[in-house]
């Protein structure tokens, strides 16, 4: 990996666009934001230069013949093959687990799900300091990481794995303290495993965080769950086949 700050950043923009052409104004829009140098274009193509180099250098054998990053239209572009990039392959599983919540495949699903999640080893790119581009990809990223969280959760719950989960969704709704959805699972899971007192001390606490950070109350559906929970409504048992609308929320 490069050690100067732009061309790091400059490497990680290309590689979350793989396979497509980054145009010179985005490059220069990321890397100098909205005050580019005199000599911005200049020292964009040194970067270049330089990425190439390293790419060459740092090639497989049976690889070193082929150009990665390729200059087109204004723009540039680095090639990665299939399974090369931890990215792509994260995308490729995703797909393939919606696929199996479509199919109502919740087993294949879950596993495929938290096949696509064990990918991520931290915040994507850590060591880069964003730029205005990045910083829209990285919370795209992020938003798409806790879309899938929740879907293999809801498919985790389906299957009936909810005593499993407490821990998990214990450390998540306390580092997402207004994350309504989580705050579901995590009820669910818990009146599930038996424990009602804590499950509804959970939506105390997500009701009283919502009224003082934002003023807001909790949403409907999470208000007819703790109504639920009250009447110890029968929907709220452990579904053999499909689940209950009533905490269905993703």
């Amino acid at each position: 990996m490069p050690t100067a700050p732009k061309q790091r950043k400059l490497l990680a923009l290309l590689l979350l666009n793989a396979n497509q052409l980054v145009s010179v104004s985005e490059c220069v829009e990321e890397l100098w934001e909205y005050d580019p140098p005199a000599s911005a274009l200049a020292t964009l193509q040194t970067y270049v230069m330089q990425l190439r180099r390293f790419l060459r250098t740092g090639a497989e054998p049976r690889l070193a013949s082929m150009e990665r990053l390729i200059t087109r239209d204004r723009g540039y572009g680095i090639v990665t093959r299939e399974g090369e990039l931890d990215l792509a392959i994260y995308h490729d599983k995703v797909r393939q687990g919606q696929t199996a919540l479509a199919m109502g495949d919740d087993r294949t699903a879950a596993r495929v799900l938290r096949c696509a999640l064990s990918l991520w080893r931290g915040s994507a790119l850590s060591d880069v300091e964003p730029g205005p581009l990045l910083s829209i990809q990285l919370g795209g990223l992020e938003e798409s990481r806790l879309g899938v969280l929740q879907q293999r959760i809801e498919a985790d719950l389906r299957l009936g794995r909810h005593q499993e989960l407490l821990g998990e969704l214990s450390v998540l709704t306390r580092r997402q303290p207004l994350h309504e959805n989580m705050h579901a699972q995590f009820m669910l899971a818990l009146y599930r495993s038996g424990r009602q007192v804590d499950a509804l001390q959970v939506f105390h606490r997500i009701r009283r965080v919502l009224a003082d950070e934002l003023g807001l109350s909790p949403s409907p559906v999470l208000q007819r769950l703790h109504e639920a929970m009250l009447s110890a409504d029968p929907v709220l048992e452990a579904p053999t086949e499909a689940p209950p609308a009533i905490y269905s929320l993703i």
